[in-house]
């Protein structure tokens, strides 16, 4: 009788042995060929095969020098300034075949020895690709394993953001599954988590402290939590959020309000223990952009100075590797370098991935999922939209429903998205400077080696949640 693990086992040609709970890579060669079908089954399997599976990744990425890391003392050694001003480092949010994409990545950086790069996914992101943070993880350093990339992986819990409507519904339910998912996303090796309560920002109140105060009580609250729980020798990197992408820009009394008030509670909560590495402020973009009528985006115009000034601020009053800039996916390519010259520590990008997935699948596999749009999100096309400005609204739903046909698409079509996602790779990791970055992340990071409990892995999955008034 074929056990699970003998199954996993021979679908790697015997490139591992598994002794109990103990990994041993055999033949990394030939484990490196196959760790993709451990990816598939981790991905669409419904049995004890799917933990087993990201188990063996994640203990066979250890052994293969792909560690889990957390950024912090990078952006800490940006922040005193020993690390240069010379790269931002961007944060991908890989909603479609992500360990295609992540692959892409892995090859980009390898040809220019980049190190400082992140893979990121956020809470409401989890919930319509049908992604959850152990399946992620292993798409991840699976696709690291398959590149032969060796070194700390940054791993990112993007938008752990508290839903306003259900704060105000019951504030204690609602925190408690932001901390839940952070239990959940360290134990899959997230060591980078942006706790956003900034949607609970009340603009409406008389003064910028008093706007503030509860954003930056919460996210203090929650940092302690991720402090109290991050594993032995990790210090993850926590971010900050000042404000809901989208509204107006950030100032600088709105970043010394929150910081101050997110001080003075860690003082008290959690004495001694590291705060935030990085805040996001907002610049004049939005999560996916504007599309216009004819399918085009609108163009977006970003308060650089806003990074700059904020950035400087961040680092020499409040020790933190400096802005963060949310929403860019939709910024013109020749602006890139500009986040640079601006001194923003992170940038994330996610829609431009998202579309260039939809952009190079099969003319008939977008049909059927755009026609699965048309019944299943009809509610969200609204009056006077048309059908381009309606499927880029909506077409995110559909990934987490065709994952399995995604996955079962010819490898033709898997090739062509590999190449396009690792041109656009290219260009986006030399406009960020990103050339020779791992010397930073080898000389600042100390990448410990968690081992992973079998328990977390191997259990049930968890419940999928309304994730629509979340942010991306």
């Amino acid at each position: 009788m074929t056990t699970p693990i003998k199954e996993l086992i021979d679908l790697v040609e015997q490139s591992i042995a598994v002794e109990g709970t103990t990994v041993k890579v055999l033949d990394a060669a030939k484990f490196r060929k196959n760790v993709g079908k451990l990816v598939e089954r981790s991905a669409l399997g419904s049995d004890s095969t799917v933990g087993w599976s990201r188990y063996i990744v994640r203990c066979a990425a250890l052994e293969l020098g792909v560690v889990p890391a957390s950024i912090h003392d990078l952006y800490m050694a940006r922040g005193r300034g020993d690390a240069p001003m010379t790269f931002t480092t961007p944060a991908f949010n890989l909603r479609a075949l992500s360990h295609h994409a992540a692959r892409a990545m892995f090859r980009a950086a390898n040809k220019i020895n980049a190190g400082a790069f992140i893979f990121e996914i956020a809470r409401s992101e989890i919930g319509y690709t049908a992604q959850r943070p152990a399946e992620y993880a292993t798409n991840i350093l699976g696709a690291a394993i398959a590149e032969g990339f060796v070194g700390p992986v940054f791993i990112q819990g993007d938008h752990f953001q508290v839903s306003a409507k259900r704060y105000m519904a019951d504030a204690e339910a609602e925190l408690q599954a932001v901390r839940d998912l952070s239990i959940e996303a360290m134990a899959a090796g997230f060591y980078n988590i942006d706790v956003d309560t900034s949607t609970l920002v009340d603009i409406h109140l008389p003064t910028v402290e008093e706007q503030q105060a509860l954003n930056g009580k919460l996210s203090a609250e929650l940092s302690t939590f991720i402090r109290n729980h991050e594993p032995a020798g990790v210090t993850v990197s926590i971010g900050g959020e000042i404000g809901e992408v989208g509204t107006t820009n950030s100032t600088e009394p709105e970043l010394r309000a929150y910081m101050d008030t997110y001080n003075a509670h860690m003082k008290e909560l959690a004495p001694g223990k590291a705060g935030l590495s990085k805040i996001s402020v907002l610049t004049g973009t939005s999560h996916g952009g504007t599309v216009l009528p004819d399918g085009s985006i609108a163009e977006v115009n970003i308060a650089f100075d806003v990074l700059r000034d904020l950035s400087r601020v961040a680092r020499s009053e409040y020790g933190m590797g400096g802005t963060v800039q949310h929403g860019a996916s939709t910024v013109p390519e020749e602006n890139f370098n500009k986040f640079v010259q601006h001194e923003a520590i992170e940038v994330h990008l996610a829609t431009n991935f998202a579309t260039m997935f939809f952009d190079n699948i099969p003319d008939d596999f977008r049909k059927e999922m755009y026609a699965w749009l048309d019944v299943n999100s009809a509610a969200d096309r609204k009056p006077g939209m048309t059908d381009e400005q309606f499927y880029y609204k909506v077409r995110k739903n559909a990934i987490g429903p065709f994952k399995a046909k995604s996955y079962a698409l010819p490898e033709a079509a898997h090739a062509k998205l590999r190449a396009a996602w690792e041109a656009q790779f290219d260009k986006l990791f030399n406009l960020l400077g990103l050339k020779d970055t791992k010397n930073y992340t080898e000389k600042y990071i100390n990448a410990v080696k968690v081992q992973p409990s079998l328990a977390d892995f191997v259990k049930e999955e968890a419940a999928a949640e309304d994730v629509s008034d979340l942010a991306d």
